[in-house]
């Protein structure tokens, strides 16, 4: 038996005996005619017993801590001597994050250049402590290998210390990293209005282009382990692993620039759209996202690249102004499925933007006169208020006995399950005149040239988009000559034209073969250009806040800015004018005016350009939109100089991306 054991054994002994011989000494002490000397006898075996007692408590209880003591020193060393010898390496930090201790694993294999010991854990990684304790700790690449390093928090953990393991993740990570690169994209190339391009040039001139595109898609995959396919007359298809379309993408796609080295004429260049399916989770998905991705750059005006992932689409290029199409054979094919719409339903609402201009309700008015002209209920819903067609609104009806405008809420109580509704100079759904009736209506038409947006309107029955058309009311000219029995007044042709003049600045900006046919039309059906003319008429404080805007501007790199401080009624209408106004200015390529829309720290930015600046892009950038000679947007800030710094930073990303 060990001292421990004989220690217990005499305790217990020691106890019974004492409780014994008490027990006896105090029954004689009690009983009468019991010997006094033998009670005393025993009461002193008992204090003695007790005094053994304690002297063998003491005893044992410096045995039990010298037992614990060497306990303690034993898990110690044996803690001490496991970290050393962990199969990973690890270390111990202080507070500061100074190492105060590490095994040998970390000494032979991560770090190995001298000793660690004092050194703030810093000066070695870059390390964020922080992600250490989180379920997937934190990445860390060093002298060519990846480690895992995560730390364990405990209740009784040193808060002033922490341990931290490193786990070799090399081969993983980079087995991962191989997945990732050898992952492939589908590309798909198209030539903008390739017919419209070759049709007037001679055959030698034409294989010569054509040898040209064929050089220039061969250099876009050399050095690559890619394929590129012809897929027809005017497309390609690229398929490149993601190692190497990564470094195209940061080069912001320099073919878009290349391809218009290629000249057709001496005034126009070739110029491509690319669609890139990336991150998709196989071919057919990335082929998918492809196609999806050059819709939309052929919706933004081509000259572009898109490239579309889960999260979304990223833009590149788009410098080039939309190419016009001389065919009319979309225009007429449009025109008959409308028709056939619109004969359908009994009632027909027609909408354009917020504060409607001449194109957005002059459009509309002309769709309005041909759906009535075919029997149909039609109206007009814009906001009588708010809106900056008020001359031709008045206009139009001083000339006609026909109801054609009404507003927003009467629209809403006009909207059934079976009326249509189509939407004209806009598809985005976010600044249609009236969201609720665009909500509300299950049947929609889209009718628009504006450049593409993410997020158009959607379940549209017909989407019309046309980014080649110079404004809204050029496409409705076109569509209103195939309609059949239907005649348009004078005052009706009018209004249209108005949004032509409007768009194009009296035909001078974003004007095509198709924009003078369709002016032609409205003139032949007796369109009057000075009736016109007096729709611009502007009030005289109108001229007035014009002009102070434009005394306020300023120059930078190339851009004329300028600020409404002072806000006035017509501050929209002015403000555009001053925007126009300004690009007259010699060596300006694009004009910004910034105004207060009378919203609680809403600014807008009203953007204009010749052509050599896309302001669509920069107001894109911005959260705004439109198309590539005029755009807006609007900015929540506190004042006009902190929006100012915002439209100069996206100044400065356009131009250096371009």
């Amino acid at each position: 038996m060990n001292n421990s054991g004989f220690a217990r054994l005499l305790i217990l002994l020691t106890t019974i005996s004492a409780v014994i011989v008490g027990a006896a000494a105090a029954k004689m002490l009690l009983q009468t005619g019991v010997n006094e000397t033998r009670g005393k006898l025993l009461v002193g075996m008992s204090i003695a017993i007790i005094i053994m007692l304690v002297i063998e408590f003491i005893y044992l209880g410096r045995s039990t801590k010298s037992i614990i003591a060497k306990t303690v020193s034993q898990f110690n060393k044996n803690e001490k001597e496991s970290l050393m010898n962990f199969p990973a390496p690890a270390l111990v930090l202080d507070k500061e994050n100074c190492i105060i201790w590490y095994n040998k694993l970390f000494g032979s294999r991560v770090y190995t250049e001298q000793e660690a010991y004092g050194l703030n854990i810093g000066e070695i990684f870059e390390i964020d402590l922080d992600k250490v304790y989180s379920k997937d700790g934190f990445v860390l690449p060093y002298n060519g290998r990846y480690y895992i390093v995560r730390a364990i928090k405990t209740e009784s953990a040193d808060p002033e210390m922490r341990t931290l393991y490193f786990q070799d993740k090399t081969d993983l990570i980079e087995l991962e990293t191989e997945r990732k690169d050898s992952r492939q994209s589908v590309i798909i190339i198209s030539i903008d209005n390739y017919d419209e391009l070759l049709q007037n040039i001679r055959e030698s001139e034409k294989a010569h282009i054509l040898v040209s595109l064929e050089r220039l898609i061969e250099n876009f995959t050399e050095g690559t382990t890619g394929i590129s396919r012809r897929a027809g007359n005017d497309k390609f298809y690229v398929i490149l692993e993601e190692r190497h379309l990564r470094p195209i993408i940061e080069k912001r796609f320099e073919i878009l620039e290349q391809a218009r080295q290629i000249k057709i004429d001496e005034r126009t260049a070739l110029t491509l759209s690319i669609g890139v399916g990336h991150e998709a989770a196989s071919l057919a998905e990335s082929e998918r996202f492809a196609k999806q991705a050059l819709e939309m750059c052929l919706g933004r005006g081509g000259d572009q690249a898109a490239v579309h992932n889960e999260s979304g689409y990223e833009f590149y290029g788009g410098v080039s102004k939309s190419m016009s199409k001389n065919t009319r054979v979309k225009s007429r094919m449009v025109a008959k499925v409308l028709g056939e719409i619109i004969a359908a339903h009994e009632r027909v609402l027609i909408m354009g933007h917020r504060f409607g201009d001449l194109d957005s309700v002059g459009a509309a008015t002309g769709l309005c006169e041909a759906i009535k002209c075919m029997g149909k209920e039609c109206y007009v819903v814009v906001d009588l208020e708010e809106n900056l067609s008020k001359l031709m609104i008045k206009y139009v009806e001083e000339n006609t006995i026909k109801n054609y405008y009404i507003t927003p809420e009467e629209g809403l109580a006009k909207v059934t399950d079976e009326s249509l509704l189509i939407v004209c100079d806009t598809h985005n759904p976010s600044i249609v005149d009236s969201p609720a009736v665009l909500e509300r209506s299950k049947h929609r038409v889209v009718i628009d040239h504006h450049r593409l947006i993410v997020k158009p309107i959607e379940n549209t029955e017909l989407f019309y988009h046309e980014p080649s058309a110079s404004s809204a009311c050029e496409m409705v000219a076109e569509l209103l000559e195939y309609f059949p029995d239907v005649k348009i007044p004078s005052y009706v042709a009018d209004a249209v034209l108005a949004g032509i003049m409007l768009d194009t600045k009296y035909f001078v900006m974003n004007t095509g073969v198709r924009t003078f046919e369709a002016a032609a039309y409205l003139k032949k059906i007796g369109a009057d250009t000075i009736a016109v003319k007096k729709l611009f008429a502007n009030s005289l404080d109108t001229y007035r806040s014009k002009a102070e805007i434009v005394n306020s501007a300023e120059i930078y790199r190339k851009c004329a800015i300028a600020m409404a401080v002072n806000p006035s009624e017509n501050i929209r209408i002015s403000s555009a004018k001053a925007a126009d106004e300004m690009l007259e200015i010699a060596g300006v390529n694009a004009s910004f005016v910034l105004f207060y829309t009378g919203r609680e720290n809403e600014i807008n930015i009203s953007a204009r350009s010749l052509g050599q600046y896309n302001v669509q892009l920069i107001m894109e950038s911005l959260g705004g939109g439109g198309h590539h000679t005029m755009a807006a947007c609007q900015i929540h800030e506190d004042n006009l100089e902190a929006a100012k710094r915002r439209l100069i930073e996206a100044i400065n990303e356009y131009i250096r991306n371009t």
